[in-house]
């Protein structure tokens, strides 16, 4: 590689922006997609790459050319170290997600509750607008407290992150909407909102709700039709708690 070719590569990637490097095998011609103009076909094909994340080799107009997709990580931001975030964190990875949990209550933001896990006590607003979402990025609030939900769910909303996600129940979600409507969202956009949070799997203990949410982020990522929103179930005797404890 160029080192020139080599230098905006990785000012492309610091800044957290997809693209592709393109690079004809006649005679190693480079390109950077989308940022250089290129024909149509090869834009085509690197638009493809992007989204399936494989490099390869393709012909295009009769010339082979090398593709090789640069994508952000993928994230999930989840707002509040409460249990459903314990039990998302060890399935994030696998999944192919790095999760950063952002809450500034310093006793529940810790390595022995979260291992493993990008913790950032800065509050939810600060939080958002150092990490900045993208559109390989998913917000997901848990606090139940609008301080700490409403400021990054703004945050959300005003970004390109592909998933946001709200717990609580419809009546929960009905107060928040009114509180983001005072903030100036309007309908299309709180319509963005996922809330109930998670897929309908009847979820009731803390990992099941973890499962359903981390099934609807995959769900949206890979653009399958998702259901319409549904209440949580009403609290009951002998069903775990969704709250924080030390």
């Amino acid at each position: 590689m160029k080192a020139e070719t080599l230098a905006r590569l990785q000012a492309e990637r610091a800044a957290q922006r997809p693209v592709v490097l393109l690079t004809r095998l006649t005679d190693g011609a480079e390109h950077l997609w989308p940022q250089d103009t290129v024909p149509e076909a090869l834009a085509e094909a690197a638009h493809a790459a992007l989204g399936s994340e494989k490099a390869g080799s393709v012909s295009v107009d009769g010339e082979p050319w090398f593709i090789h997709p640069h994508n952000p990580p993928l994230r999930i931001i989840v707002v509040g170290a409460v249990h459903i975030a314990q039990a998302m964190a060890p399935m994030a990875a696998p999944l192919g997600f790095q999760m950063i949990v952002v809450d500034p209550r310093r006793a529940f933001a810790t390595e022995e509750r979260l291992p493993g896990v990008s913790l950032n006590t800065d509050w939810p607003d600060e939080a958002m607008a150092t990490l900045k979402p993208d559109a390989r990025t998913a917000v997901v609030t848990l606090t139940h407290d609008p301080k700490l939900d409403d400021p990054a769910l703004d945050a959300a909303l005003k970004s390109d992150a592909f998933y946001i996600g709200a717990l609580g129940s419809r009546r929960t979600h009905a107060k928040r909407v009114a509180r983001l409507n005072e903030l100036g969202h309007g309908g299309a956009a709180i319509a963005r909102i996922h809330a109930p949070v998670g897929l309908d799997i009847e979820a009731v203990t803390a990992p099941e709700i973890a499962l359903s949410v981390m099934a609807e982020i995959v769900a949206a990522r890979r653009g399958a039709t998702l259901g319409a929103p549904r209440p949580l179930p009403a609290p009951a005797e002998g069903r775990v708690s969704i709250g924080i404890s030390a």
